[in-house]
């Protein structure tokens, strides 16, 4: 167990190093692309769960009307 966490211990400082130098990359066409279709899906999704919510708030809070039998 102790030769595990020194292993760890050693490996871990040596990834931030190793990323401090990486080369900056600009985002090409095909990310934003990617990016604009998850933010069409996510907008598709949030619609539907909205309409649900404010279905699920009406039924709480609708007044229900107590039904009388006439004789």
């Amino acid at each position: 167990m102790k030769t595990l966490a020194t292993l760890i211990g050693t490996m871990a400082p040596a990834t931030a190093f190793a990323a401090a130098n990486a080369p900056v990359a600009s985002d090409g066409i095909m990310v934003w692309i990617f990016l604009g279709f998850f933010a069409l899906v996510v907008v598709g999704q949030l619609v539907p769960a909205v309409m649900l919510i404010i279905g699920l708030v009406k039924g709480i809070t609708a007044k229900t009307e107590v039904k009388t039998e006439v004789r």
